[in-house]
């Protein structure tokens, strides 16, 4: 097995890498890779922040983000507020592939997605369904309360903006590629992206220097373009684990509670050396590469932010 082949994500992509490891290892692109990965966890319904089952916004309706870049061009697709389709990674890469743009949001990219005929689904699970309800009653005012105070009161705690997954890869070619899915916040307002779908934010891909994707309370990585802080550093010279902690001190300069400082980032280097950290104390990654038997989830390394160290 190829050693430099390399795919890193976020805990619970730990599926997506089993599913394409094996044609990653016999020469699929990185691009195909992240693609193919993030679609199988789109399809887990046990998951509730990305794809089908994820939950829903404030209204009930589950909407998708996603984006993927290509690290050997930097050409990048997203979409963002995409509702009835179940793959929203694979309508995202058609927008790299067959539209000038990078970004399109709500109906223009559920129309996009009919045109290229991508798989309609139905997105609330009976599941998601239950615990969007339950939230919704518990919030204080409950359902008696304006839309506004209700979406104050489940919108602010950052517990429940985390959770995305998000692929780093690495090819028999050294190309690399990222991609990045998530159904978002809870209870989100309706219209609401986050960082996933935001290159630079949520992800960045630069097969000269490295890669680097984001999970976590996306605000932080939109005010500070994380994963693009990320490649930076790598293109300066730091090694992912320099670049990666770099990065995630940055955010303590920000005017946010410490409660609300939670992000996680995965960072992969040009030449296959990796990264993984947190702010959060226990927080898990998965990650193979050619001399690995099977996945792995590992434990992110910890970043205090406490004192802006």
């Amino acid at each position: 097995m190829n050693p430099d082949i390399q795919i890193i994500a976020s805990a619970n992509g730990a599926i997506g890498i089993d599913a394409v490891w094996e044609n990653l290892a016999h020469g699929i692109r990185a691009l195909d890779a992240v693609e193919a990965a993030a679609r199988v966890v789109e399809d887990n319904v046990d998951d509730h922040s990305v794809g089908t089952g994820g939950l829903p916004n404030l209204d009930g309706i589950v909407e998708l983000d996603a984006s993927i870049m290509d690290g050997d061009n930097r050409a990048a697709g997203a979409v963002a507020a995409l509702r009835g389709y179940r793959h929203p990674i694979s309508v995202a890469r058609a927008v790299l592939e067959r539209l000038p743009h990078v970004l399109i949001v709500g109906d223009g990219a559920a129309r996009f997605a009919q045109e290229i005929g991508a798989e309609a689904g139905e997105l609330l699970t009976e599941e998601a369904e239950k615990i969007w309800s339950e939230g919704l009653t518990a919030a204080p005012g409950g359902l008696a309360g304006t839309i506004l105070e209700r979406a104050k009161a489940l919108t602010t705690d950052p517990e429940r903006a985390v959770g995305t997954v998000n692929f780093l890869a690495r090819d028999l070619n050294g190309s690399l590629a990222s991609a990045v899915s998530t159904s978002g916040w809870a209870w989100k307002w309706p219209g609401r992206a986050g960082d996933s779908p935001i290159p630079g934010a949520g992800n960045y891909c630069d097969s000269r220097f490295g890669s680097a994707a984001c999970t976590g309370y996306g605000e932080l990585a939109l005010r500070t373009s994380t994963a693009r802080t990320i490649v930076n550093r790598l293109a300066e010279g730091a090694s992912p684990l320099e670049a990666g902690r770099s990065a995630l001190l940055d955010l303590a300069s920000l005017d946010e509670p410490t409660e609300n400082m939670i992000m996680h980032v995965v960072v992969l280097s040009k030449d296959g050396e990796h990264a993984a950290l947190s702010t959060q104390r226990g927080a898990l990654y998965a990650w193979r590469d050619g001399n690995s038997k099977s996945t792995e989830v590992l434990e992110r390394t910890y970043v205090s932010l406490e004192g802006g160290h």
